[in-house]
């Protein structure tokens, strides 16, 4: 029976082995979910934006931008954050950019959170930006990765993801790709490994 070698497939890292799922999430994985939340409500808020001037203009005939009343903008800007944060913590523990990063919001129990300290963390949150991130230096020096925020509402930021469970899907991906490239073999008798095929010259 004739056999084909078969391609390697590079094993995982180790990092890919080890479960994460419950451990207190580190500060990059903290950080991009963070920007990416900033960017995700900045969005939103000015597609509303864009909508309620097409709205104004469409109902009164005039033309009317949030950004020709800076006050009226930071304000509606605040109230659209606190919103954003606290409605999805409340919901799910998690907010968009959590979501995509593996990370979400727990008590200090490792249980959901309620909708109370979802709103005292968003003023958590306030709280850290108002001191220019100093109130973020514990997600790097405390042993439970704890920022301001966590502190006031009692709450922690742990992985929500499993990497066993990514290996497996890697695993099966590559077994798929390796079935996709592979040729259709067909088992031959013995003594026709080397039969010329049908038309072939002869030597």
């Amino acid at each position: 029976m004739s056999t084909m070698p078969m391609p390697s497939v590079p094993m995982p890292s180790p990092e890919m082995t080890v479960g994460r799922q419950g451990h207190y999430a580190g500060a990059a994985s903290r950080l991009v979910a963070f920007a990416a939340d900033v960017g995700a409500s900045w969005g939103l808020y000015l597609l509303g934006q864009t909508l309620l001037s097409w709205a104004w203009r469409l109902i009164t005939g005039h033309t009317y931008t949030l950004t020709n009343h800076r006050l009226v903008a930071y304000v509606v800007l605040g109230i659209w954050w606190f919103v954003y944060f606290t409605y999805q913590w409340a919901v799910s523990g998690k907010t968009l950019g959590m979501a995509i990063f593996g990370v979400q919001v727990v008590t200090t129990r490792g249980g959901p959170i309620t909708p109370r300290q979802a709103l005292l963390r968003t003023v958590g949150l306030g709280l850290c930006l108002l001191t220019l991130g100093i109130g973020f230096v514990g997600i790097v020096f405390q042993r439970e990765r704890r920022a301001l925020d966590d502190f006031v509402a009692g709450t922690a930021v742990v992985y929500s993801w499993d990497a066993r469970a990514a290996r497996l899907r890697w695993m099966a991906r590559s077994e798929g790709a390796l079935q996709h490239v592979r040729p259709h073999q067909k088992d031959l008798e013995p003594g026709q490994e080397h039969e010329p095929a049908p038309g072939a010259a002869s030597s």
